[in-house]
């Protein structure tokens, strides 16, 4: 009986560890074959693509990343309003020209440009232009821990352009970064007004450049190639060698903390990449083993 008994336990034991997920330490997706699913700000005009986040089949992987996605305006199409308490968000502009709705103000965006939008702020974007307009959302969570303030007045817009191009310090001179927006506490960016978005940067890549793979402890990362190919460094690392994966424009990959990544452009005459990233900072405590 004793002998039945413990078969039994130790059968179910052995169904429950074969039933329970593994979260990933990274994930990839592939834009264009991505399908759309209806969220907070949809409408029959506002289509709304999950790439990583809410709406996305592997959402639980994510921890302070909420979303991030492309919204896709119809001509002359809207958003329906949507605010977070305790949730900011990016805004960045791949394609056509529209408007943000900011409370009661309203401020013209045209292609490459990006807005903040802090926690409890109403907002929406619309396009007025003959011509789609596509946009890259993102959202992060702000752990109950962080205290928020009153949030700005007037939206903070910037673009690509105003930017300028530099190396970073630890980082090879063959990438040169675009710091868009970072931290409140930071002064380096174009915006400084994030709780937990710990930096949002453009990467250009020269001929045979590459970003050496590395990890973060505490933060999750996502890399967005929006021109060119090379190689995506996603995960491995045992005995110094990292995972390679082919990449293209349209490939996205969101690494979890103490994931390596990294990338490695093509080494040929006139072979440019551009990648568009953004890292969030993760409570230690919520990434518990």
């Amino acid at each position: 009986m004793k002998k039945l008994l413990l078969s039994a336990v130790l059968l179910a034991h052995g169904l429950r560890a074969q039933d329970r997920p593994v979260d990933p330490t990274w994930l990839h997706r592939y834009v264009p074959e991505l399908a759309e699913a209806k969220a907070d700000l949809t409408s029959q005009t506002c289509h709304y693509r999950p790439i990583f986040g809410e709406g996305d089949k592997q959402n639980q992987s994510l921890q302070t990343v909420a979303r991030f996605g492309e919204v896709a305006l119809d001509a002359h199409g809207n958003c329906r309003t949507v605010s977070y308490d305790r949730q900011e968000e990016i805004y960045f502009v791949v394609e056509g020209g529209g408007v943000l709705h900011y409370e009661d103000q309203i401020q013209a965006l045209r292609r490459h440009d990006f807005t903040y939008l802090p926690p409890g702020v109403k907002h929406s974007i619309s396009n007025n232009a003959d011509q789609p307009l596509r946009v890259v959302v993102m959202g992060f969570k702000i752990h109950s821990s962080i205290s928020i303030s009153a949030p700005l007045p007037h939206p903070k817009v910037a673009n690509l352009e105003d930017a300028k191009e530099e190396t970073v310090s630890g980082h090879p001179n063959s990438v040169l970064y675009k710091l868009l927006a970072g931290l409140r506490t930071g002064r380096r960016d174009l915006i400084d007004e994030a709780y937990v978005m710990d930096s949002f940067f453009w990467m250009d890549f020269a001929p045979g450049g590459t970003n050496w793979p590395h990890h973060h402890e505490a933060a999750e990362e996502i890399y967005l190639v929006i021109d060119g190919q090379g190689e995506m460094v996603a995960g491995s690392g045992m005995d110094g060698v990292e995972g390679r994966y082919p990449a293209k424009a349209g490939d996205a990959y969101y690494f979890r903390p103490n994931c390596t990544v990294g990338f490695y452009n093509q080494d040929k005459p006139g072979a440019k990449a551009y990648i568009l990233a953004v890292r969030a900072r993760v409570p230690l405590h919520e990434d518990e083993e």
